[in-house]
């Protein structure tokens, strides 16, 4: 009678590696599966190409440069830009100060952007000369999501 709709949630099961709430790392970490982090790096954070890596930055988490893989778990601290490949999930407690580029993105209420959200698509969209969708609220500092209202970001 009713159907249940699909979950858009995020396999952590892949998760196997820990970076845990009483270790430091300084320098780059570069990683192929799943990575927790619950301590904090000081360095850039990447998944290997095509490895389709998740990142989980727990509430204790902080990383201090920038990030990029393929799905991500926020609920932490990122001081950096942030490039996720697929979906991103900024949770309430989540603070990031740089720039976010996104395919698909759940924002919850609580967290804070400090820098310009772009959605991949539409930056490819940019990149190639053609007109991007909803620039003028960007630039603005309105940022419109589908079936999400509008969302304001504290520009840089």
């Amino acid at each position: 009678m009713f159907r249940r709709k699909p979950s858009k949630s995020i396999d952590v099961t892949k998760l196997s590696s820990l970076v845990a709430d009483n270790m430091a790392i300084t320098g780059d970490v570069m990683f192929s599966s799943g990575l927790r982090v619950d301590g904090r790096i000081n360095g850039n954070v990447t998944s290997e190409d095509g490895a389709r890596g998740l990142l989980v930055l727990s509430e204790k988490g902080t990383i201090n440069g920038s990030v990029r893989t393929w799905d991500a778990v926020i609920n932490g601290t990122i001081a950096g830009d942030l490039e996720v490949e697929h979906f991103l999930e900024l949770q309430a407690n989540a603070r990031v100060t740089g720039n976010i580029t996104y395919r698909k993105m759940q924002l919850e209420c609580g967290a804070t952007v400090e820098g310009k959200l772009m959605c991949a698509g539409e930056a490819a969209t940019a990149e190639s000369g053609g007109p991007a969708p909803s620039t003028a609220l960007r630039e603005a500092g309105v940022v419109e999501l589908p079936g999400v209202p509008k969302v304001s970001v504290i520009g840089r």
